[in-house]
């Protein structure tokens, strides 16, 4: 397991300690401080890890749709945490799957459901396991997910690896699309600024209006392994995107680290200036406007595997890209 050498060596790694509960949730902390949660009730669509701390206490993820927040936007309610899903799997979309789909669309959409957890450990490396199920609305299986999450913290570093494992139960199609793969929905106040209303078109003609986003709370921007910035990362190509802005007193950094033995790699970022943060390595064409074709597959009993790291910094500034160039070294040793 890795050790965040590039951060401070004075610093030691914090403990990471897991609690299980009996409704369906799984509490991981960092020096008895909360980091996330494992959540896969009955009543959300997929599970995923929610809501998210910095060390320094700040909420990075949205409230909305199950805790909501003064000032924050209410638009895609199937936004929720950290989670990994697409929307086109045997023309199937589990990513749009939400409480908000009218009872007559539902058989359009997939859930994955939690079977079981595997392995919790406490210590300075936390680990999660989990098995789960991508289903149709008649519980018919396409996919079976092998998900482990390590957490661990030091200093004002916290970081989720994330290794999933999907293995086909009978022939799957993930053809090209926009909406995917691994997706977190950001705090309101790391939104990029945005002066005007835009409206976001899914593959089924839904229209969802997200409202301008220039009050002061809002300082976020982006910035790509590629040395793009602000709206321009969307739909490029890098080993790694970064979304940092202030919140609270501090500086929160976010990045999301693609690792080299992907699909797809380098990943595509589908990440919107309204708050969605995501990596689709799947959905080439629609990045590439036709010039890359994935249109990703697998026979019946085939599986891949997708690696991915999410860092988080709290301080007065943002994390360097010398520094997110260090843990990338060691996320690709993994």
């Amino acid at each position: 397991m890795f050790f965040i050498t590039g951060i401070s060596f004075a610093q030691k790694p914090q403990m990471i300690k897991l609690v299980r509960h009996s409704n369906n949730q799984v509490d991981i902390l960092a020096n008895n401080k909360p980091f996330t949660s494992f959540i896969y009730p009955d009543s959300l669509e997929k599970p995923v890890l929610y809501p998210i701390y910095a060390a320094d206490g700040e909420l990075i993820t949205r409230g909305y749709p199950l805790a909501p927040r003064p000032q924050e936007p209410v638009d895609h309610p199937h936004h929720i945490g950290l989670w990994m899903n697409y929307e086109s799997v045997n023309g199937l979309d589990f990513w749009n799957n939400s409480s908000a789909i009218a009872p007559d669309k539902k058989p359009k959409y997939g859930w994955i459901k939690t079977t079981s957890i595997g392995e919790i450990k406490s210590g300075p490396v936390g680990t999660l396991a989990y098995s789960a199920k991508w289903q149709d609305i008649n519980k018919n299986t396409l996919l079976d997910e092998q998900t482990t999450f390590h957490f661990s913290a030091k200093g004002n570093v916290r970081i989720i690896d994330r290794t999933t494992t999907l293995t086909a139960v009978q022939d799957v199609k993930m053809p090209d699309i926009k909406d995917g793969f691994l997706g977190l929905r950001v705090a309101h106040e790391l939104e990029l600024p945005s002066k005007e209303d835009r409206e976001f078109t899914d593959d089924k003609g839904n229209i969802t209006t997200v409202k301008a986003s220039d009050d002061a709370l809002v300082s976020g921007n982006y910035i790509t392994s590629e040395g793009l910035t602000g709206d321009a990362a969307w739909g490029t190509r890098g080993k790694w995107c970064m979304l940092y802005g202030k919140k609270g007193n501090d500086t929160i950094s976010i990045a999301i680290l693609d690792h080299p033995k992907n699909i797809g790699y380098p990943t595509y970022w589908h990440a919107r200036g309204y708050g969605l943060f995501a990596a689709n390595p799947l959905g080439q064409k629609i990045f590439s406007n036709g010039k890359d074709v994935l249109n990703y597959s697998l026979n019946k009993g085939e599986a891949v595997t997708f690696r991915f790291r999410v860092v988080i910094n709290s301080a007065k500034q943002r994390l360097s890209n010398a520094l997110i160039e260090s843990i990338m070294k060691e996320f690709e040793k993994l």
